[in-house]
C-alpha cells in the first residue's frame, strides 16, 4: 500500500511539473522568446563581472505570457493523456496489470523545447497473447489520433485575425498584412513544419485562407502546433518496429516469425532515409586536407553510430558493421544519382533510441492465435493513420 501511494505521489508530481514545463514551452513558441529567469540565476551565480562576457539574456516574459501558454499545454497534454489512457483502459479490460501514466517533463530554459518527453505506462506482467498485445498497442494511437483531429479542427476553424501575428512580431506591423513580401528577405533561422497529408488537408480545405499565416509563423499558433506535434508523435509510435505501438500492432497481425524478418528490414529503411544526404561525395571535395580529414572523421563517427543502432538486431557484431558500411555506400550512391534527395537528420536520434534502447524485435508470446479479420482491418486502419500523419521532414530550419 505504501509503495502504491508513493508511486501515485510521484506520478501526480510529474504530471503537475509537466503542466508547468509544457505551459512555459508553449509560451516560448507563441511569443518567440524565452523566460529569462534562468539567465538571471546564472548571472547571479557567476557574478556581474563575468556576466558581462556572456550573451545578454532574452527579454523577460512574465505571468501574462505564462497564462497564454496554456493554449498549447492543455490541448497537447490532453491528446497525450487520452493516448496513454487508451492503453491503460484496454490493458485493464484484458486484466493486464498496468500503472497509471508517468509523465516526463523536459524544459531547457536556454533554448526552446516542447516541455516534455511524453508519457508512458508500465505493464507490470508478461503479456501472453498476440490479441492482448494488439489491443493494448492500438488503443493509444487510435484514441490520441481522434483527439488530435479535434484539436486540429478547432485550431484551423478558429484562427485569429491576420493581425494576430503583429502581437508576436511587432516589427512586421509597418509592412501591414503583406508582411511576407518584405519580412523574409533573409529567411535564415526560420522554422517550418513539414507537411504531412492530414496537416496539408487541413491547411488547404479547412482553414480560412485569409486567416492562414505564413508557413514560418505556424509555430506561434498553439492549437496548430499542438495538433501537429500530436500527429508527429502518433506517427512515430505507429512505426511497426520493436515495442512501439506499431510494433505491437504488426506483431499481432503477422506473428513473431514474420515480424522478426520484416522489422529489421523496416528499421533499415527508416535509418537509411533518416541519414540520406548527411554525407555526399562533394563533402570530401574540399580542396583542403584539413577539411577532408575532418569530414572523414565525421564519417567514421556516423558509421559507428549506425553500428550501435544495428548491433542489437544481429547476433554477430560483424553483421551489424557490414550492414552499417553497406548503408553508407548506398546513401552515397543515391545522393550521387539524385543530389536533390534528402532524408531527415531530425529522425536520427529516434533511430538511435529504437536500435539501441527499445530494440527492433518483439518479445514472444505464449498464445500465438490469429487475431481475426476485424482486428486485421483495424490494424490496416492504424497504418493508414501512420501514412497520413507521418512527415518525411517534420521540422525544417531555413539556412
Amino acid at each position: 500500500m505504501q509503495s502504491n501511494t508513493r508511486t501515485h505521489i510521484i506520478q501526480a508530481a510529474l504530471f503537475v511539473i509537466t503542466i508547468v514545463t509544457t505551459t512555459m514551452a508553449g509560451a516560448e513558441w507563441m511569443f518567440g522568446n524565452l523566460f529569462g529567469f534562468v539567465y538571471d540565476i546564472f548571472y547571479f551565480l557567476i557574478g556581474q563581472e563575468q556576466a558581462k562576457q556572456v550573451p545578454t539574456p532574452p527579454k523577460a516574459m512574465g505571468w501574462a505570457e505564462f497564462r497564454q501558454g496554456f493554449h498549447f499545454s492543455v490541448p497537447f497534454l490532453l491528446i497525450l493523456t487520452i493516448h496513454e489512457f487508451g492503453h491503460y483502459f484496454v490493458a485493464r479490460a484484458h486484466k493486464v496489470k498496468v500503472t497509471l501514466p508517468f509523465y516526463i517533463p523536459l524544459w531547457f530554459g536556454i533554448s526552446q523545447s516542447i516541455g516534455t518527453l511524453g508519457a508512458f505506462i508500465r505493464i507490470k506482467e508478461v503479456v501472453k497473447s498476440r490479441v492482448k498485445f494488439f489491443d493494448i498497442g492500438i488503443a493509444g494511437p487510435l484514441a490520441g489520433f481522434v483527439a488530435a483531429l479535434v484539436v486540429l479542427w478547432y485550431g484551423f476553424t478558429h484562427l485569429p485575425p491576420p493581425d494576430y501575428i503583429f502581437k508576436i512580431h511587432p516589427e512586421y506591423e509597418r509592412f501591414g498584412l503583406n508582411y511576407p513580401q518584405f519580412a523574409y528577405e533573409n529567411p535564415a533561422g526560420n522554422l517550418m513544419l513539414g507537411d504531412n497529408i492530414l496537416f496539408w488537408f487541413f491547411k488547404n480545405y479547412v482553414a480560412d485562407p485569409a486567416r492562414l499565416p505564413h508557413a514560418y509563423e505556424l509555430i506561434h499558433y498553439p492549437y496548430l502546433f499542438a495538433g501537429y506535434l500530436a500527429l508527429f508523435f502518433t506517427s512515430l509510435n505507429l512505426i511497426p518496429i520493436g515495442q512501439l505501438d506499431g510494433g505491437h500492432i504488426l506483431y499481432g497481425m503477422i506473428g513473431k516469425k514474420r515480424f522478426n524478418v520484416i522489422a529489421p528490414i523496416l528499421f533499415g529503411i527508416f535509418a537509411f532515409y533518416a541519414g540520406l544526404g548527411v554525407f555526399r561525395t562533394e563533402s570530401f571535395a574540399t580542396g583542403s586536407d584539413a577539411l577532408f580529414y575532418e569530414q572523414l572523421l565525421y564519417l567514421a563517427i556516423y558509421i559507428y553510430f549506425l553500428y550501435i543502432c544495428f548491433k542489437r538486431a544481429f547476433d554477430n557484431p560483424s553483421t551489424a558493421l557490414m550492414i552499417s558500411l553497406l548503408m553508407v555506400v548506398g546513401q552515397f550512391a543515391v545522393c550521387y544519382v539524385r543530389p536533390d534527395w534528402d532524408g531527415s537528420v531530425n529522425l536520427l536520434p529516434f533511430v538511435l533510441i529504437l536500435g539501441r534502447f527499445l530494440g527492433i524485435r518483439h518479445p514472444e508470446t505464449e498464445d500465438n492465435s490469429p487475431i481475426g479479420t476485424p482486428r486485421m482491418i483495424l490494424g490496416v486502419v492504424a497504418f493508414i493513420i501512420f501514412v497520413i500523419s507521418f512527415s518525411p521532414t517534420p521540422f525544417i530550419v531555413i539556412e
